[in-house]
């Protein structure tokens, strides 16, 4: 592996220059950067999902992640293809696959990777996708990944730049080597000096008395500006539409050059001409192809601002009817009488009357829609309780949908022990905490 590491970053030190110096190619440049190691986020998105970790905010903190030094070395091959190489070291604990370590210890990492670049050395910011392959030793272990990623690099001056990377570390020895995210932030300086540009003086033009553009020699009118279509004499343009009269249809009414030198067709005026405008007779929107913005609930607010865009209610709730206050109450009183068999999904019966009185309600409202979340106390594993939550709230959605309620309006979620009301530590603390909650809304 050692060798391995050493023959990496020696071939991206010894690329040869054979491509000349291009102002759009990166310079050799050398840089320090300060970086944290996240092996947490990680693990949580391989047990679940990015997506369940994004919902559960579950991305790992500042505090938890190791921080480290690195030194790199850049070098551009081509305008949007640069090689990098570094090397980084921190101290901390190595979640090693089936191996345990006490106290923390020197990660020492090698990696060379290469840079497709978005954009070329002449913008000031230059986004990039990262592609490489490292290694590590960490005590007597070595292992091998490959990081994978984006970065980011902006150049401060002429001599040095800002670079911000964030990458995913696949192993590739997987005994020796876990998945984690590096993100990392430094700067680095050009290596020697930076080339002159050579100063060619321009020749001089040949005489062109009118300043149009075309040499007298070529200028069929050299002492009256005009165009190179026209050998240097002016156009012919009656109504001075931009427009020569040879190619316009109304040669004395100034107009545009999509309607042959004619003026737009726009009988409503708004600015859209009737051909393209389905409704030529009433002033409206270019995105609504010229008609005005639809209100199709005729509630006084139209559909780009209506939430509810086929129910009909006031301009101060979205265009959304307003739940009462009553029916309010009535959900919240049937929320608190949800009961469910000790250690269950499965609903008592004294649940029904409360939930039958929500059938009611949805029935009598049919652009209403129901969010059930389910919760639980803290007693018992985390997954046990996950999915316990689950299961209830989606029991209670299963009730509702068999009393002819389409499920298509009631979402279920179930939030586990993540979200108590209450001090888990005391008996009434967690029975405030195994709760469901029923949440009335007409918002999509």
């Amino acid at each position: 592996m050692k060798k391995i590491l050493s023959v990496l970053i020696t071939l991206c030190l010894l690329v040869p220059a054979s491509y000349g110096q291009d102002d759009e190619i990166r310079p050799k440049a050398l840089g320090v950067s300060f970086y944290l190691n996240d092996f947490l986020s990680a693990q949580r998105i391989r047990n679940s999902s990015l997506s369940q970790v994004f919902s559960d905010k579950g991305f790992a903190k500042l505090r938890e992640m190791s921080p480290g030094l690195a030194i790199t070395y850049f070098k551009g091959i081509r305008k949007h293809v640069d090689i990098a190489a570094s090397i980084g070291g921190a101290f901390l604990r190595y979640p090693m696959p089936n191996k345990s370590f006490s106290g923390n210890s020197l990660l020492l990492e090698a990696n060379a990777a290469v840079n497709l670049k978005m954009t070329t050395e002449k913008y000031w910011v230059q986004p990039y996708i990262i592609l490489g392959v490292g290694g590590h030793k960490y005590r007597s272990y070595y292992g091998a990944f490959m990081p994978l990623g984006l970065g980011l690099k902006v150049n401060i001056l002429d001599e040095a730049h800002l670079f911000i990377t964030s990458t995913y570390r696949v192993p590739v020895t997987t005994e020796t080597a876990n998945y984690h995210f590096q993100h990392s932030i430094g700067i680095a300086g050009r290596l020697g000096k930076k080339k002159e540009p050579k100063i060619i003086e321009p020749p001089k033009p040949p005489p062109d008395t009118d300043g149009d553009g075309i040499i007298d020699s070529l200028d069929k009118c050299p002492t009256v500006p005009g165009l190179a279509k026209y050998e240097g004499c002016p156009i012919p343009d009656t109504d001075k539409d931009g427009i020569n009269d040879e190619e316009d249809k109304c040669p004395t009414v100034p107009g545009l050059a999509r309607y042959q030198g004619c003026p737009i067709p726009d009988t409503d005026k708004d600015g859209i001409n009737d051909e393209e405008d389905k409704c030529p007779t009433v002033p409206g929107l270019a995105r609504y192809q010229g008609c005005p913005i639809p209100d199709t609930d005729g509630d006084g607010v139209n559909d780009e601002e209506d939430r509810c865009v086929t129910i009909p209610g006031p301009k101060e709730n979205f265009g959304c009817p307003v739940i009462s206050e009553e029916v309010k109450k009535r959900v919240n009183l049937a929320a608190k009488n949800i009961l469910f068999v000790t250690g269950s999904a499965k609903l008592q019966k004294s649940s029904f009357k409360g939930l039958d009185d929500v059938v009611r309600i949805m029935t009598e409202n049919p652009g209403m829609s129901l969010a059930i979340d389910g919760h639980t106390d803290n007693v018992g594993k985390d997954d046990y309780n996950q999915t316990l939550s689950d299961n209830r709230a989606a029991s209670v959605k299963t009730y509702l949908v068999s009393k002819g309620i389409d499920e298509s309006r009631i979402s279920a979620t179930g939030h586990g022990e993540t979200t108590p009301i209450a001090d888990n530590k005391t008996a009434a603390g967690r029975q405030k905490n195994r709760r469901s909650e029923l949440t009335l809304s007409y918002y999509k």
